[in-house]
């Protein structure tokens, strides 16, 4: 009897990605398919906003015309957020919990629909030992978030923070390091929390993991201002440290950071990204654009404070009102057309910040091939701008250093043709 197939569709931020990458690892009686060809499709859900549940409903809804024989299983946030609803719907065939990525290989074959949602304490200690189709590999550290930002619905379908451990992690990186890969990416839903629980910090592991045979590049995903400390700042030297951080500020006027219930303000942001810029480092941030409260007074101080900011990469969101949060019940609402115009004016400014970084560190710049497109390839440098490579030859996955690139307003190219 053939194996049955699988197709795993992945929403939102890299901790899913990761999560994908588990629930791959641990197939034994289903192979991996395309989505036309698959008898089950596993949906990992984002729910950070309402549009994301959308996406997600959207997506599935699309499946039903596309592969309508396909079972559909909910994974990831949205199944903890949408779960019982679409499986009372009968959109999804069943739905699985955070907890029970390791138990894919049973749930897949379960012949009557399901509801195993499990429980937000648990910790995944599963070990990945290839990445399907990368050349970066994603290592989650950590689960969950103790902040209580009045926005964001992440903690109550992630938890509180807790911790991975570190043998765990370092064994994860290890095996992978041994088949190939190069750069790590450290991951998790609020990474600076990395050992609050356990008595070690994100410091202390990242000295551990850079002694480990077959690192070349670290990244880490999105810290909090508050949580890089002394520790952390005497790391930002080493080599191995990708000279890239993203810190996420979320918003620079001091009211607006009341408003969210957020931890930052801006007087010691500001202190804090300029000190890190001034070892050569890129910065990136998110910003919530039209958050209830965000008159126009708070506006235009917010966007002249980003100007002042040493800031080269953004991920700006238009706020996206999220049920049974804090902000959901606020009256001062922005309209969604000025929303959209100050979202306009922020990326811009951004771009014109990142250009100006892009010429002023266009050499020495190493690069991690990724993929290709016809004679065009791909990758990240060390400062997290891409660079498109022409080549005649095969390069994906390989290490190339270029001594200097040529710097356009929508990216940065160099050319390795022989001919």
């Amino acid at each position: 009897m053939s194996s049955k197939k699988v197709y795993f569709k992945t929403f939102g931020c890299r901790t899913n990605q990761f999560d994908t990458q588990i629930m791959i690892s641990k197939l034994q009686n289903f192979e991996l398919s395309s989505e036309d060809e698959a008898d089950t499709i596993v949906v990992n859900s984002c729910t950070v906003t309402n549009g994301a549940d959308s996406s997600v409903r959207g997506y599935i809804n699309s499946i039903k015309k596309r592969n309508p024989n396909a079972k559909v299983i909910l994974a990831g946030c949205g199944s903890h957020s949408k779960g019982e609803s679409l499986l009372k719907d009968k959109k999804v065939f069943g739905v699985m919990g955070h907890s029970e990525k390791s138990n894919i290989d049973k749930l897949l074959a379960k012949e009557d629909s399901f509801y195993e949602i499990g429980d937000l304490d648990y910790i995944d200690n599963s070990v990945v030992e290839e990445f399907v189709g990368k050349s970066r590999a994603f290592i989650k550290i950590q689960e969950g978030c103790s902040f209580a930002c009045s926005y964001c619905i992440i903690p109550s379908v992630r938890g509180k923070a807790r911790s991975l451990d570190e043998d765990i992690i370092l064994a994860q990186i290890q095996k992978l390091a041994q088949n190939g890969f190069g750069e790590f990416i450290l991951t998790g839903t609020n990474v600076g929390s990395y050992g609050e629980d356990t008595n070690s910090s994100l410091a202390k592991l990242l000295k551990r993991i850079s002694q480990l045979r077959g690192v070349r590049r670290v990244r880490i995903g999105s810290l909090e201002p508050i949580q890089i400390d002394d520790e952390f700042k005497e790391l930002l030297s080493e080599p191995w440290l990708a000279r890239h951080l993203h810190i996420a500020l979320q918003h620079t006027s001091d009211k607006m950071l009341q408003v969210m219930n957020r931890r930052n303000e801006y007087k010691s942001d500001i202190k804090l990204l300029e000190e890190i810029a001034s070892k050569g480092y890129a910065l990136g941030t998110d910003f919530i654009v039209g958050h209830p409260f965000e008159d126009d007074k708070e506006w235009s101080q917010a966007i002249k404070r980003v100007s002042d900011l040493p800031l080269t990469h953004i991920h700006a969101f238009t706020y996206s009102k999220r049920d049974n949060t804090a902000s959901s019940f606020m009256n001062e609402i922005v309209r969604g057309d000025i929303a959209k115009t100050r979202h306009k004016e922020l990326t811009t400014l951004i771009k014109s910040k990142n250009l100006e970084f892009r010429k002023s560190h266009n050499k020495n710049l190493e690069v991690l091939i990724e993929n290709s497109k016809g004679e065009f390839y791909s990758g990240l440098d060390q400062y997290f701008n891409r660079v498109k490579i022409i080549s005649d030859e095969d390069i994906v996955s390989t290490w190339r250093l270029f001594e200097k690139v040529e710097v356009e307003e929508d990216g940065n190219s160099y050319n390795i043709k022989t001919s």
